[in-house]
Order: C-alpha cells, then sequence, then structure tokens
C-alpha cells in the first residue's frame, strides 16, 4: 500500500462533500450539484485526474472569479430543434442539465437535435455529455474548446486548445459505446500531473517554448502540447473549433483566458448533437450489441465504454478511493 493516506467514500458522501464545497466557494445550489455530479461520475469511472482532483481546478476558479457562481444560464430556441444556452461565465454543466430533459424528448420527435453553448468554463469530461444521451437511448455527438494550449499543423505555437470530441451509442443489454479523446496525444491534465510528480513525459507529445520538442513537463507546459497523428490530428482540433467555438459564438481558444490564472472566465463553446436511431432502425440497439461483440469476441478489438460502466457500477457498491490530501482540500 503506498504510503499515502488513502480515504474511501462512498458516491452519495462524494457527491455531498463536492457539492458543499462548491457552495462555500460561492457556488449556487445547481451549479454546486451540477459540477459535483460530473466529477463525482468521472471518479467513479476511473478518469481520477478529471474527477475529484479536478474538482480541486472548479473550485479555485469559483474563489477567483474564473466561474460565476451566481451564474444562471440563459436558455433560448432559435429553431424547433436546437437549443442555445449562454452560461453567462458560469460553468459548462448547469445549462446541460437544465436542458437535457428538453434535449432528448425534442430528438425522440423530430430524429435529431443540438445542444449549443457559449461563455463557460470548461466541461472537464467531454464524455460525460455524450453518454448521458446514449443511457437516454440516443446517439451523442460533443465537440468542446478552451484555451490555446495545442499547435496547429505547421504551427509551433499554441492556437486551440485539447479540442476533443466525445461519441456515445446505446447497446441493447448493456453499457453504451464511448469514445472520449482529445485531438493532442495527451489530455493536458496528464502533462501537469507529470509535472507535479517531477515525471518526464513521452516523446512527440509537447514542444518547449522554442517549438522543439521536449520531455520535459514544465517546458511542455510554457510550450505547446502536438496533435496526435500530426496535421490529421490538427485538422480535427479544427473542425472542432468550428463547431465548439465557431458555431456558438464562443470565445475562439486564441482569445480564451486561461482556466488556472487571472480572474477572467474562458468563455468556451461547447457543441452536442442528439440523434434517436430507433427512429431510422429500430433494431440498431440489438444490431449494435451484435456487431461489437463480433469486434471484440472474433477480432480482439477493443470496445471503450464497458470498462467505465464496469467501474462505476464497482463505485456504487465500494466507494471510490482518494488520497487524504484530495480529501482535505475539497473538505477545507
Amino acid at each position: 500500500m503506498s504510503s499515502e493516506e488513502m480515504i474511501t467514500l462512498r458516491l452519495e458522501e462524494a457527491l455531498a462533500l463536492c457539492e458543499a464545497a462548491a457552495v462555500r466557494a460561492g457556488a449556487n445550489l445547481d451549479l454546486a450539484r451540477s459540477i459535483a455530479q460530473a466529477a463525482v461520475r468521472a471518479e467513479a469511472e476511473g478518469q481520477a485526474a478529471l474527477g475529484l482532483t479536478h474538482f480541486i481546478d472548479y473550485l479555485g476558479s469559483l474563489r477567483a472569479g474564473r466561474i460565476d457562481g451566481s451564474a444562471v444560464p440563459v436558455i433560448t430556441r432559435p429553431a424547433p430543434a436546437i437549443i442555445l444556452s449562454d452560461a453567462r461565465k458560469g460553468a459548462a454543466h448547469p445549462g446541460f442539465d437544465s436542458a437535457f430533459d428538453d434535449l432528448v424528448a425534442t430528438a425522440k420527435s423530430f430524429g435529431l437535435a443540438l445542444f449549443v453553448q457559449r461563455n463557460a468554463y470548461t466541461c472537464g469530461t467531454l464524455g460525460h455529455f455524450a453518454v448521458r444521451l446514449a443511457e437516454a437511448g440516443l446517439i451523442g455527438l460533443a465537440a468542446t474548446n478552451g484555451p490555446a494550449l495545442l499547435a496547429g499543423s505547421g504551427s509551433t505555437r499554441p492556437v486551440y486548445c485539447t479540442n476533443p470530441l466525445a461519441f456515445a451509442a446505446p447497446i441493447a443489454g448493456g453499457p453504451p459505446l464511448l469514445i472520449d479523446q482529445s485531438s493532442s496525444a495527451t489530455a493536458f491534465v496528464n502533462v501537469r500531473q507529470a509535472a507535479r510528480n517531477g515525471r518526464p513525459i513521452p516523446a512527440g507529445w509537447a514542444l518547449d517554448a522554442d517549438g522543439l520538442p521536449t520531455t520535459d513537463p514544465e517546458k511542455a507546459m510554457a510550450g505547446a502540447l502536438l496533435a496526435f497523428g500530426g496535421a490529421r490530428g490538427a485538422n480535427i482540433a479544427l473542425m472542432v473549433e468550428v463547431l465548439a467555438a465557431g458555431v456558438s459564438g464562443a470565445n475562439w481558444s486564441l482569445d480564451a483566458a486561461s482556466i488556472s490564472e487571472g480572474s477572467e472566465n474562458p468563455g468556451s463553446g461547447l457543441f452536442v448533437l442528439a440523434l434517436a436511431p430507433a427512429l431510422l432502425d429500430p433494431e440498431f440497439g440489438a444490431r449494435m450489441s451484435a456487431q461489437l461483440a463480433r469486434l471484440s469476441d472474433n477480432y480482439g478489438v477493443h470496445i471503450p465504454g464497458p470498462a467505465k460502466a464496469r467501474a462505476r457500477d464497482a463505485a456504487e457498491a465500494n466507494g471510490v478511493t482518494v488520497s487524504k490530501a484530495i480529501y482535505d482540500r475539497i473538505a477545507s
């Protein structure tokens, strides 16, 4: 066992801990509940870097004013199947939470629906938004941006955020398929964690401030992350930028403020498309189940999504284990 003292919390205890901490940091109840639920779910699904550890970033940003804790999102309907949220410099989650039932109902009525948001703090685990739609029987596709961290194609300076895409689809009799990946070779939180732990990062992850390849995480954070797959990944980052910031009217990544310094909200964008596959093929869920089983059993293909569901089931039964240092920082 690690020499670091650990604490096990039931999920309801972790939620109560985070909600109370967010309220103390200045969040209204809806905002506190939304960000707590997202962080605890990430922790339960084994994504510790985006779970309670990342929740500390939310608390710091609430106190510094990067997240307006009193913000109430303004929801409008510019078209029958489009929901537009202005987060009003708050967190990304409350607007989506308040529109979720409407988004699902609209998608099931029209066959598809779109949720778009601007003026928000960054959203943490993007898969959180897509997989909730899959759990409601829909296909979810999500894109988001934030402050510039990632070099563009042909560039050595950061022009995009890590600009992830998340995709989730319902599976009959099992947990959803969930693909959630950044356009960068790795998530920024992994570089930051390596810096905190004094460990080098793999080659190919980042450039230093002079545009040279580096394995030093401190130099990487002062430089730029690299896209996965070179120009192809950078082009995906640009597509995400157009969907998340261009369509929504949010800040471009070049114009987005830091999520860890200062008092300005980054004004990030969020794009979430919901599609009702059962209206096109009533057997979609069963066909997906059979196809993914064939890929996994006969061809050894890793299917993303079920492992997170199993981890969450285990956490619901046994709780989550976090370091006492993390617990104390949230509880204080």
